[in-house]
């Protein structure tokens, strides 16, 4: 079964608010997957790009450490 994306094919919704994100706590792409490391997430900055690129599906892991780091919802989030 292929796996859903947007209507513009997009694979995520979170790309633009985590650029968002990153850019309001001037963290780079290389810091940010550092902090998820140091907090135990398998995230390398390739993932970033391809999530930010909304060129990769995000799991509800990932999903949730990076509302735990930012200290966001998930609701915030999605937007």
């Amino acid at each position: 079964m292929p796996k859903p994306f947007t209507a513009t094919g997009k694979k995520n919704l979170i790309g633009a608010n985590l650029i968002a994100l990153r850019k309001k706590y001037h963290l780079s792409q290389r810091v940010l997957a550092h902090e998820l490391q140091l907090a135990g997430y398998d995230i390398d900055k390739n993932v970033i790009t391809r999530i930010e690129t909304q060129q990769r599906y995000v799991t509800d892991i990932e999903i949730k450490a990076l509302c735990d780091l930012f200290n966001v919802s998930f609701e915030d989030l999605i937007k």
